[in-house]
C-alpha cells in the first residue's frame, strides 16, 4: 500500500530520467516504461488525477489527501520517448516543467555532464575519481566544514551515495558555475566527447513541447538557464531567470504568458525572493522536491504554501518496491 502516515496528503510524484532498449541508455536513477507502470500500479491509478484537474481542485481547495499528480522536470527527451506513451496509454496528463535556454541551443550543461559521466566511464565512481584528481585540491577541510549539510542531504535524499553528495556540494558550493564547467570540459576533451552531438538525444525539441501542450499536459516554468542554486542569485537575476522562461515558453506555445500558472523549483532551490517573484509573475502553483518540512526555509507545514507543494521522488517509491 502506497499511503501511510508519512504521505497521506495531496502531493506530486517527481520524475526525471528514463531508459529503453534503443536510444536512451540506463543510467543512475533512470527507470524503464515497465518501472513506470509498476509505480503507477503501486500508487494506484485511481489516486492519480490529471494535471489540469489537480490545478483546478488545488485552487478551489478541494484536493483530497489521496490525490496525486505526476510531474516531470528538465525537458529531458527520454520523458517524451519513454514516459509519454505510458501516460497516453493510461489516460494520464502530467506537469512538465521546462527550462527555456535549451530552445536557444544553449541548454544547461547539467544534463550533458550527467550523460557524459554515466556513459563515458565504466562506473560512476570512476568519474568521481577522475573529477577530484583533475580538480587536484585537498577538500578535507571543506567537507568537514560542510558535514552538517552533507548529513542533511543524506537525510533528505537517502538514494544519494556519500560520493554523490560530495560531488554535488563541490560542484554547487566550492566551485563557481564557470569553474565547474571548465573542469567538465577538460574531462570531456580527454574522452573526445562532443556535447553538441547529443543535444537532440537529451533535450525536448520545440515540437516536443508543442505536442505535449496540444495533448493536454501542463507546461510550467523551471527557470531559463537552470541554476543549481537559484537561491544564491540576487532578486534581479532570479526575476530575469523566471521572466525569460515565461516569455520564451508562452511564445513557443503561442499562448498568453498569463496562461502559464505552474512551476517547479530547479534542484529544489529557492528563497523568499523567489516566492515573491513567482507570485508577481502570476504563478499560482509551485512544487518543491521533498516530502518534508524544511525549518530552515521557515516552513510550518509540508505543503507550506501554494508555491511549496511537496513531491515524492520516484526513486523512493522504487526502493519501496525493491526494484
Amino acid at each position: 500500500m502506497y499511503f501511510d502516515e508519512k504521505n497521506s496528503f495531496f502531493h506530486g510524484i517527481m520524475f526525471h530520467h528514463f531508459h529503453d532498449q534503443n536510444l536512451h541508455s540506463k543510467s543512475q536513477g533512470s527507470i524503464s516504461k515497465d518501472d513506470l507502470y509498476k509505480i503507477i500500479n503501486f500508487v494506484g491509478r485511481e489516486n492519480i488525477i490529471n494535471a489540469d484537474i489537480f490545478f483546478k481542485k488545488f485552487k478551489e481547495k478541494k484536493l483530497r489527501s489521496n490525490e496525486i499528480c505526476l510531474t516531470f522536470d528538465d525537458g529531458i527527451k527520454s520523458q517524451f520517448d519513454v514516459a509519454l506513451p505510458v501516460l497516453e496509454d493510461l489516460g494520464i496528463k502530467g506537469f512538465f516543467f521546462v527550462y527555456s535556454s535549451m530552445f536557444e541551443n544553449k541548454p544547461d550543461y547539467i544534463e550533458v555532464f550527467r550523460y557524459f559521466r554515466q556513459n563515458f566511464y565504466k562506473e560512476i565512481n570512476d568519474f568521481y575519481r577522475d573529477f577530484f584528481l583533475t580538480l587536484n585540491v585537498n577538500l578535507e577541510k571543506f567537507f568537514k566544514k560542510n558535514k552538517l549539510k552533507i548529513d542533511n542531504i543524506k537525510l533528505k535524499a537517502p538514494y544519494y551515495s556519500l560520493e554523490d553528495i560530495k560531488f554535488r556540494i563541490t560542484r554547487d558550493e566550492y566551485l563557481n558555475r564557470e569553474n565547474y564547467k571548465n573542469l567538465m570540459f577538460l574531462l570531456m576533451r580527454k574522452k573526445n566527447f562532443s556535447a553538441e552531438k547529443y543535444f537532440s538525444r537529451l533535450f525536448f525539441s520545440e515540437k516536443n513541447l508543442k505536442d505535449l501542450h496540444d495533448m493536454g499536459h501542463i507546461i510550467g516554468l523551471h527557470s531559463h538557464s537552470h541554476p543549481t542554486l537559484i537561491e544564491k542569485l540576487n532578486y534581479e537575476n532570479q526575476f530575469n531567470e523566471y521572466n525569460t522562461c515565461i516569455l520564451k515558453l508562452s511564445k513557443l506555445l503561442n499562448i498568453s504568458r498569463k496562461e502559464i500558472k505552474c512551476m517547479s523549483h530547479p534542484c529544489g532551490s529557492y528563497n523568499k525572493d523567489t516566492l515573491k517573484i513567482l507570485s508577481k509573475l502570476g504563478i499560482e502553483l509551485g512544487f518543491k522536491q521533498i516530502m518534508a518540512i524544511e525549518k530552515d526555509k521557515g516552513m510550518k507545514a509540508v505543503n507550506n504554501s501554494p508555491l511549496e507543494i511537496a513531491r515524492e521522488d520516484h526513486s523512493k517509491i522504487m526502493q519501496r518496491l525493491n526494484l
